[in-house]
């Protein structure tokens, strides 16, 4: 009998409550989940830990503006002092594939060197703002977002996830599950100035240790500080500025960055939002009057996270464990005996479709009572519950052309391309008439199967048309499931 095992309690045995009760999140061990730390939870928590943990970063940080106050770094100071690989064990981001991401190289590196004694001026002097904060590096125009703010926060504070990883470990997981691990970069040397390696003995999984994280500390989207926040309340932000000449000249230089149309048409978006930046680059003070504001809602930021966290619970593990739960239960989807990688896809797909047009699984198509508007979305969904195979089901991302959402594969030779779409995407028939073509091409196969996802009856038939427009309409490879809302279901029958 199939054993279902997507989960961190599922692997190690381990209760989920008392992981919840510990604090830390269920992480899935078939691919990333959308979730990252935000610093900013640390700043803002009641617990003296993390606050202690933000004032490390902070320390941290000054020691590297200490570093490039009067002089370039080499190369090999950058690689040692801000090159760090992505932690990925604790299996949370935006993976493509598996847990596997890029980290942090040489650019980051690069760029936070030139430009950190600029973003962070007052670090430890602040006037405006209770505290600095890593996140402003991505409100200013130097090229580094949030995905590098994100990993450069796990890593600066590794050693404390390691030891609250193994803190659970030994209290709640069986020895057979455990491995001493000795972990590199897990801490700053002072003295040495230098990464320094530590051992702990962590769970491991795939030769390869894993790291939990606490739930109170994670978010989904944006940093609770962000590039869209700032820019969606600018001119709010810049009202709150006491200083009235400061905001006369902040207003003044904002309009005349703004393009005059000579047919008096107002200005677009994007031009607002590159006016916006030129006058935040030009007065900086800016940014910390937005932090101020930031500041002054830690609860705010705690209950948006949760929301996020709870979120993301439910519909990556509850639902998601629901609606494995049926398959295994009611279906034969995992322990299909097929005799290659399409027959076994295709089937596997009709029983995706059956399961979802006749229960009430498609009520895990919905996000807050909508249907999902990410295809990111649709296809972490089914990459958690299309497991427990004997093919290789993965993405493939160095292929030269860009990542098919699934291979499904046994050996070189028996290789077919299932692609997960919306039918809300606008960009749909565009991806119909050229995308699963390349990716055969890159791939070596010319089995590939199509699946759409629609919810409503407008949809179906817009995406009718687009079928009928490309000659696709009969076409076997591809299979139209109806993930709309139902006013009953029946149980799923072989």
């Amino acid at each position: 009998m199939t054993v279902i095992r997507i989960y961190f309690s599922d692997y190690f045995e381990v209760s989920p409550a008392d992981l919840k009760a510990y604090g830390a999140y269920n992480i899935s061990l078939i691919n990333d989940l959308p979730l990252f730390i935000d610093p900013f939870l640390l700043f803002g928590s009641d617990k003296k830990e993390y606050q202690e943990l933000h004032e490390s970063m902070l320390k941290y940080m000054d020691f590297l503006k200490t570093k490039s106050s009067n002089r370039l770094l080499s190369r090999s100071e950058i690689m040692a002092w801000y090159q760090f690989p992505e932690v990925k064990q604790n299996w949370l981001g935006y993976s493509r594939k598996g847990n596997a991401g890029s980290g942090l190289g040489p650019m980051f590196g690069e760029k936070m060197s030139k430009s950190i004694n600029t973003l962070f001026e007052d670090l430890g002097s602040e006037k405006v703002t209770q505290s600095s904060h890593i996140e402003k590096v991505c409100l200013f125009s130097v090229g580094v977002g949030r995905d590098n703010v994100s990993d450069f926060t796990t890593n600066l504070i590794k050693s404390w996830l390691l030891a609250y990883t193994e803190g659970f470990a030994k209290k709640y997981i069986d020895k057979k599950y455990l491995k001493e691990f000795t972990v590199e970069k897990a801490y700053f040397n002072y003295t040495l100035e230098r990464w320094m390696p530590q051992e702990y003995l962590l769970p491991v999984y795939n030769e390869d240790f894993v790291i939990l994280t606490p739930r109170d500390i994670l978010t989904k989207d944006e940093n609770w500080i962000n590039n869209n926040d700032l820019h969606g309340d600018f001119m709010g932000i810049c009202r709150s500025i006491p200083n009235e000449q400061l905001r006369a000249e902040i207003t003044n230089y904002f309009q005349k960055c703004l393009p005059i149309h000579s047919d008096n048409k107002p200005n677009t978006q994007k031009e607002i939002h590159w006016a916006q930046q030129r006058t935040i680059d030009k007065y900086p003070e800016i940014i910390n009057w937005y932090i101020k504001q930031k500041e002054e809602n830690k609860v705010g930021a705690s209950t948006h996270a949760m929301s996020n966290v709870e979120s993301c619970e439910q519909l990556f593990n509850e639902d998601v464990l629901s609606f494995v739960t049926l398959l295994h239960d009611n279906t034969e989807f995992y322990g299909l005996k097929s005799s290659g990688s399409y027959d076994e896809s295709m089937r596997r797909v009709k029983y995706l479709k059956q399961a979802i047009e006749t229960n009430d699984v498609y009520r895990i198509f919905y996000e807050d009572g909508k249907p999902i508007r990410k295809e990111q979305t649709l296809q972490l969904i089914f990459r958690l519950v299309w497991y427990g195979t004997s093919y290789d089901v993965n993405r493939e991302v160095n292929n030269g052309r860009g990542p098919a959402d699934y291979i499904v594969s046994m050996g070189a030779l028996d290789k077919t391309i299932v692609e997960f779409k919306l039918a809300s995407n606008p960009k749909l028939k565009q991806n119909l008439e050229h995308q699963v073509e390349i990716y055969k091409e890159a791939n070596k196969t010319n089995q590939s199967i199509t699946v759409i996802l629609y919810f409503t009856e407008f949809e179906l038939k817009k995406l009718t048309k687009i079928l009928n427009d490309l000659n696709l309409a009969n076409c076997p490879d591809i299979v139209l499931i109806d993930a709309g809302e139902k006013e009953s279901a029946s149980n799923v029958k072989n």
